[in-house]
């Protein structure tokens, strides 16, 4: 079986949003060049960011992030509140406050491309 082992986005600027990133997550770009970084995280997976007017086949993906979410998955509603108030006082735009949906507690914040970050609770 092959895992997945890389998320990509396709970003307008690599060097804003891998500094973005960067500092999101507390890790720094591993690889950066001026049209692709990667961030390697904790648990394996790299997050890989490609500029789009770069990136080979072109792709048609809507700017705004509406086809998909990098999801923080947390241990408890206490995290998620801190999450929040964290998130919110570095500027990131909030395209969904604090809500509770049939998953339980969460929001949805936007990097600087409008790519969704959504924070929910551990599934169970």
């Amino acid at each position: 079986m092959t895992t997945p082992n890389m998320i990509l986005l396709y970003v307008d600027d690599t060097a804003a949003s891998a500094a973005f990133y960067a500092d999101l997550l507390g890790q720094p770009a591993a690889h950066e060049s001026p049209n692709f970084a990667a961030l390697p995280l904790d648990n394996g997976i790299t997050l890989g960011l490609w500029a789009r007017g770069q990136a080979k086949p072109a792709t048609t993906a809507s700017a705004n992030g509406a086809n998909g979410e990098i999801v923080f998955m947390v241990e408890d509603k206490p995290k998620i509140d801190a999450l929040y108030a964290d998130w919110r006082a570095r500027g990131l735009e909030i395209e969904q406050e604090l809500t509770v949906l049939d998953f339980g507690p969460t929001f949805v914040a936007l990097d600087p491309d409008g790519h969704r970050l959504r924070v929910c609770l551990q599934d169970a």
